[in-house]
């Protein structure tokens, strides 16, 4: 069962670098990298057409999600998702996803833990996912990170779930509520499958995000928006019955851009899952 990795890239040859080889080093699964890249004018385009751990694309698209709709449909396998730049996969995690989808033929999304790090792979906090629900999601925010999402190609090849390209930054968000109308069945992974990088340049902080998401929020029902807050004591019970709020010592493995030629283990004795701006 083949995976195929999708990672847009624009003007972040210094990141790319350090995804590409956290997908390279994944052991006992068949893998396919495929990078979406704009045009970049940072140096990217000296190293990545020649890199023979990728395939990839060179050409202007309409944005990141554009990107990763492309390279969608250029994918040749069963199992689905797409990384960004300033993510990584952890040690063979991919191989425990192709199990996990192996061992549930039902499923067909599915959604596992992130580690949250900063510029230097130092750790911030931990996201334990549980299944999204969609009126949390429409009244507070997407309570899982589309770095561990992982999904069957069915759900393109029978439902044309591509990314709606109207979004520039939410688009996830408004993915997974389209999956969540289809009543696919999802499943959660618990186990950390990647690792989001709080660079200061992520998209999701920018003003128009948080257009976007103040965008989302008003498209939900009047009831939903005036019960916002017993949603989200909802949501939070959820998580606090399914252990996400609670994580021992453990350690990670990352690329850093100090040691990019392999991955530096850190350790982590007293893990926090709250983020800074975080609700």
């Amino acid at each position: 069962m083949l995976l195929s990795i999708v990672t847009p890239s624009f003007r972040n040859a210094e990141w790319l670098k350090l995804c590409i080889a956290s997908v390279a080093d994944q052991e006992g699964v068949e893998v396919e990298h495929i990078v979406q890249d704009a045009g970049s004018d940072d140096g990217t385009l000296d190293w990545l057409p020649q890199d023979p751990r990728v395939t990839a694309y060179v050409e202007k698209d309409g944005g990141m999600y554009d990107a990763i709709n492309r390279g969608l449909r250029r994918a040749r396998g069963g199992i689905l998702a797409y990384l960004n730049c300033d993510e990584q996969y952890l040690p063979g995690v991919l191989a425990r996803v192709r199990g996990f989808f192996q061992d549930h033929p039902d499923i067909d999304a599915v959604f596992a833990d992130t580690i949250v790090v900063d510029p230097e792979g130092q750790f911030i906090a931990y996201r334990k996912a549980v299944r999204p629900l969609k009126h949390h999601i429409w009244v507070s925010h997407l309570p899982t990170f589309s770095c561990s999402t992982f999904f069957r190609r069915d759900l393109l090849d029978k439902h044309e779930l591509y990314f709606d390209t109207r979004w520039r930054d939410v688009g996830d968000a408004d993915w997974v509520l389209r999956l969540l109308d289809l009543k696919v069945k999802t499943a959660v992974l618990r186990c950390y499958t990647s690792a989001f990088t709080r660079t200061g340049e992520n998209m999701n902080f920018k003003p128009n995000a948080l257009r976007e998401k103040e965008q989302m929020h008003n498209s939900a029902p009047a009831w939903a928006r005036r019960s916002s807050p017993l949603i989200v004591i909802h949501h939070r019970l959820r998580k606090l019955l399914q252990g996400a709020y609670w994580q021992g010592p453990f350690s990670y493995a990352l690329y850093t851009r100090a040691h990019p030629g392999h991955r530096t283990v850190f350790s982590v004795k007293h893990p926090g899952f709250l983020l800074p701006e975080s609700g």
